[in-house]
């Protein structure tokens, strides 16, 4: 008997598990992976195979990679395993990722945006210039060195302003915890997309 048989796990644990992300696309992803590692037994096509494609195509929406035709597929995927699938598990699974489907948020990831701010490919912390009072804090917090800049220093003046560098930044949200001040913001990267073509 393996290890997997004698500790079986309960579609209410998958559920459970899931539910504890904000994000529709996360819960989503954390339901089907959940499915794969335990419940699902593998003797039917739509689960067997389909529930591999949709995890590929859910971690392309939440990477930032992800076009509508992932969202299409995915839809396609669960409602083919809703119907088909031989056991109540993989009807379940299908079940829950169309209904969190039905809220909307997959078709906001394809355009740059997480509005639960959980999938970092879709969000950046910004520093606003106007509220920054050179402190340095975020600078000391910042384990990543994301943060360029100079901290205030008496008498002197022509500082380089802090700004957050986003290729180095892992998105720990440190510097938002450490501002008293409200200076770093956390915005979705279509914001800042949007913003960068009305400035250009």
């Amino acid at each position: 008997m393996t290890q997997k048989e004698t500790t079986q796990v309960k579609m209410e644990d998958v559920r459970a598990k899931a539910d504890e992300k904000r994000c529709p696309v996360q819960k989503s992803l954390v339901f089907v992976e959940e499915f794969l590692d335990g419940p699902m037994c593998g003797k039917c096509f739509p689960c067997s195979m389909g529930s591999y494609e949709a995890r590929v195509r859910m971690r392309r929406l939440i990477d930032g990679t992800a076009t509508s035709e992932d969202i299409n597929a995915v839809k396609r995927i669960s409602l083919h395993m809703e119907v088909s699938s031989m056991c109540k598990k993989g009807k379940d699974t299908a079940k829950y990722v169309l209904e969190q489907l039905d809220s909307g948020v997959f078709a906001d990831h394809v355009s740059g945006s997480c509005s639960c701010n959980e999938c970092t490919a879709h969000m950046k912390y910004i520093i606003i210039p106007e509220k920054c009072t050179l402190c340095g804090d975020c600078l000391d917090a910042c384990k990543d060195n994301a943060i360029i800049g100079e901290k205030k220093k008496k008498f002197f003046s022509g500082y380089m302003p802090f700004e957050i560098v986003q290729k180095r930044c892992t998105k720990c949200g440190e510097c938002m915890k450490v501002c008293t001040f409200g200076a770093v913001k956390l915005v979705s990267a279509r914001e800042t997309a949007e913003a960068e073509k009305v400035g250009a």
